[in-house]
């Protein structure tokens, strides 16, 4: 905080296209992943399951969009347009509750659910596990070489609780500034 100021909140709008962002985030640059999100949103008006629907497979694939993801895409899309999913009661869940339901999807693991809760919810005792970024950070802040294991990650933030996403936001805030300088 003192070398580099307040994180930014890197708060995200509930809902549809915010959840399939970040699932279009997973294991790639945010460059890549925006630059994508891009062309879905040009393409597919208005933005919503039913316009992912529309498009389908064929052309998913043909903005650009892997075989994986599309299939993460189309099950995303089909569970909102459904009810199955119902983004607008996630907000009433406890953590646990949210995490559970969103983990139903396909393509859903519990770095995008967490993420999600995170950014998309505002919830304040979230850890995303396996970020990369967190995981670099987290390591810096102990002066190791290399990441911390998922134990070791667990028993270094639990005395942050209850606002484990405070302290995300603050690393992930060193970890941008750092790699920009």
């Amino acid at each position: 905080m003192t070398r580099y100021g307040p994180p930014p909140l890197w708060a995200r709008r509930p809902g549809f296209p915010t959840l399939l962002r970040i699932i279009l985030e997973q294991q790639v640059t945010l460059a890549s992943a925006a630059a994508l999100y891009q062309r879905l949103a040009v393409t597919i008006r208005p933005f919503d399951p039913a316009g992912i629907l529309a498009l389908g497979s064929t052309g998913l694939r043909e903005l650009g969009m892997t075989r994986q993801k599309t299939r993460y895409a189309l099950a995303l899309a089909d569970q909102v347009a459904t009810g199955q999913l119902a983004l607008q009661r996630l907000g009433r869940c406890s953590d646990a509750e949210a995490r559970e339901q969103l983990m139903g999807v396909p393509g859903i693991g519990p770095w995008t659910a967490s993420i999600y809760l995170l950014m998309a919810l505002r919830r304040p005792d979230v850890w995303p596990p396996g970020d990369l970024a967190l995981d670099k950070a987290l390591a810096r802040l102990h002066g190791s070489a290399s990441v911390l294991g998922a134990t070791e990650v667990e028993e270094t933030t639990a005395p942050w609780r209850p606002l484990r996403a405070v302290a995300a936001r603050i690393l992930w805030h060193s970890y941008l500034s750092e790699r920009a300088a």
